[in-house]
């Protein structure tokens, strides 16, 4: 069931992407650019997200735990860091030059437009190194702390 919710949810965000024009790059830049000819789709989009997000919150508030599994699965990091910033940033520039991030992106795979295609495979890379790099760190603290439990 489970896959089936999860399948139904990313149809219906993607839906949404599409016909709130989000997926068009231009009408992205176009919120960005508040000294020229600004856009306001994309805050109007968010204030229905967040509108219809508000029930759903409050819901999870008054209840211990999911219908469609044991427990919620939420970031066990809350500290704003280095990392957190720099990858805000990262995403910022991304998304105000290519006028993408991630949820338009995928659901604009479907149009088939190469531009697109580029953004999601050079996305698709740079999670993959670093989650490479995470893993690396990881293994290099693992070691040193044998290093040092065996001296």
């Amino acid at each position: 069931m489970r896959p089936l919710v999860a399948l139904g949810c990313g149809t219906l965000f993607g839906a949404g992407l599409t016909l709130s024009g989000m997926t068009d790059p231009a009408r992205v830049l176009g919120f960005l650019d508040v000294l020229g000819s600004w856009d306001p789709t994309l805050a109007f989009v968010m204030a229905a997200a967040l509108a219809l997000s508000l029930p759903a919150v409050q819901w999870v508030r008054r209840h211990p735990r999911p219908l469609l599994d044991s427990q919620y699965f939420v970031p066990e990091q809350t500290r704003i860091d280095a990392k957190l910033l720099l990858g805000a940033v990262l995403f910022g520039v991304g998304w105000g030059i290519a006028g993408l991030c991630p949820g338009p992106a995928l659901a604009s795979l479907a149009a088939g437009v190469p531009e697109v295609l580029l953004f999601v495979v050079a996305m698709a890379v740079g999670m993959a190194l670093r989650h490479l790099q995470e893993r690396r760190s990881a293994d290099a603290r693992v070691a040193g702390f044998r290093v040092l439990s065996q001296q």
